[in-house]
């Protein structure tokens, strides 16, 4: 059994799928992660030695993950609203923020957003 910052990890995942448990690594951070401690990416959990469970763990110390990341992307958020930036409105309406055609292909964030979300936000 192999825990890495409060998640177990099964035993018959490879290392390389095993690291995306973690809130903020994703398969290119952990490939970048294994390939510098020249650890085999297919290598399942069960077989990662000691001193390869210590390596990972001190170096995901040092990474900014889990409920801290969670943390800073909420103030990041609450950042843009408070400034009233063209993003931060687009959070505010539940809107998609990062460019996406709203016209034809919006449907579903203009379902999910009803009348009730627009009017208090549009008051202020």
């Amino acid at each position: 059994m192999f825990r890495l910052q409060g998640h177990v990890i099964p035993d018959n995942k490879s290392i390389r799928i095993g690291l995306t448990y973690v809130f903020g690594i994703g398969l290119s951070t952990s490939r970048k992660i294994l390939e510098q401690y020249n650890i085999p990416l297919e290598k399942k959990v069960a077989d990662i030695s000691e001193d390869e469970q210590k390596t990972l763990t001190n170096h995901l110390k040092e990474m900014l993950l889990e409920n801290d990341l969670r943390r800073e992307v909420a103030s990041n958020i609450k950042r843009l609203k408070e400034i009233k930036c063209y993003r931060g409105m687009r959070h505010n309406l539940w809107l998609p923020v990062r460019g996406q055609n709203t016209r034809k292909r919006g449907a579903t964030a203009k379902k999910l957003l009803g009348r009730s979300r627009v009017r208090p936000v549009l008051k202020k």
